[in-house]
């Protein structure tokens, strides 16, 4: 074995309190959307927007962002699983597993897509600029210039709990994911979730240089179609390290995860262009 290899193999647990357990996933998520709670706060005090119009914008986000990527999850990923039973199909909306003896257990949402949670947002700014009358453009860019930081945190999740698992390698960082069973386990992977964690770190601060150097793109969509480009772009090309989520993706070229980037890269070339060009 290299000695450089990292055997992985933390709980999944971050504090327990009796029957209360809170995870590392969870505190991760929490941690990201405190920090673009707060990142977005200060660039609506900046561009003058009243308070009483930040307000909702956090519950318009989490419930988009949460429905979204549970959604994406069960209906890109396992359609056939949870579309096969009515009782699969209320494990898309409730964070429970239903028991083949009867009863059922509480799982919390084991099972949340990136690109699913992308377009819950999306559809939740729009729904909340229908009730501020806030410019879509400007809100979209304000949590743009954020959203990387809670890409970061929930990737940090991921590693915590030993999921969406890199294909094996030799390189002497390699992980030994030991809580992800002997099989996966048995030899080095790459930590997939530590590159794009990384890389989202890096595109946070791209964005807010950017910002503090032209704060005046705000309102173009310049910012989100930034955040789409960084983002879906190197998803698309970290894909290669991964290894496959679902059974299907084996047959295929390209796998889930690259081709829902595909639009979501196209959209933001076309978004940053457009701000490019509405700031000439």
């Amino acid at each position: 074995m290299n000695p450089l290899y990292i055997i992985w193999n933390p709980s999944d647990t971050a504090l327990r309190i009796g029957h209360f357990a809170l995870h590392w996933y969870s505190l991760c998520w929490l941690a990201g959307l405190l920090l673009a709670y707060l990142i977005v706060r200060k660039l609506y005090r900046e561009q003058k927007i009243k308070d009483e119009l930040f307000d909702p914008l956090f519950i318009y986000c989490f419930v988009g962002i949460i429905v979204g990527a549970r959604l994406g999850h069960c209906l890109f990923y396992q359609p056939d699983f949870f579309l096969s039973s009515w009782k699969h199909v209320v494990e898309i909306f409730v964070p429970i597993e239903f028991l083949e003896g009867g009863g059922w257990k509480f799982t919390g949402y084991r099972g949340l897509a990136s690109h699913g949670g992308t377009l819950g947002l999306m559809l939740a700014l729009w729904l909340y600029r229908r009730k501020t009358g806030l410019s879509l453009w400007q809100v979209l860019d304000d949590i743009a210039i954020a959203t990387p930081v809670t890409a970061c945190l929930i990737r940090l999740g991921n590693l915590m709990n030993s999921e969406i698992l890199g294909r094996v390698t030799d390189l002497p960082w390699g992980f030994y994911f030991v809580q992800a069973g002997p099989e996966m386990a048995a030899q080095p992977r790459h930590p997939g979730q530590l590159y794009e964690a990384i890389a989202y770190f890096i595109f946070f601060f791209v964005g807010w240089w950017l910002y503090r150097k032209h704060p005046q793109r705000v309102g173009s969509g310049y910012f989100f179609g930034l955040c789409l480009t960084l983002i879906f772009t190197f998803r698309f090309f970290i894909e290669f390290t991964k290894d496959i989520q679902v059974s299907f993706e084996s047959s295929m070229p390209l796998d889930m995860g690259q081709i829902l980037s595909i639009p979501f890269v196209v959209l933001g070339a076309w978004c940053m262009r457009r701000g490019l060009k509405a700031g000439k």
